[in-house]
């Protein structure tokens, strides 16, 4: 399983209709609106790297008003 954080920029206005198209994709957990140099962090889970880079490229990039994207997987780590 791959989690990542999703930092999306969207243009002016579109924050909205971002958010409530996020709602409708299974893959993303939780999402938030921001301050900062972002508007919106969504959490996302994927079976894979594969399915994690269509997700982004297709269901969250391809979002009318998303601007761009930073994609931060998540490792855990452990203690030894």
């Amino acid at each position: 399983m791959v989690d990542a954080y999703v930092l999306i920029n969207v243009k002016p206005g579109h924050a909205y209709d971002v958010l409530h198209a996020l709602e409708k994709i299974k893959e993303i957990k939780r999402y938030d609106a921001v301050t900062g140099p972002y508007d919106i962090i969504a959490l996302v889970s994927c079976l894979d790297f594969h399915i994690l880079g269509e997700l982004i490229l297709e269901k969250i990039q391809g979002l009318e008003g998303v601007e761009k994207t930073l994609t931060c997987p998540v490792f855990r780590l452990e203690e030894t």
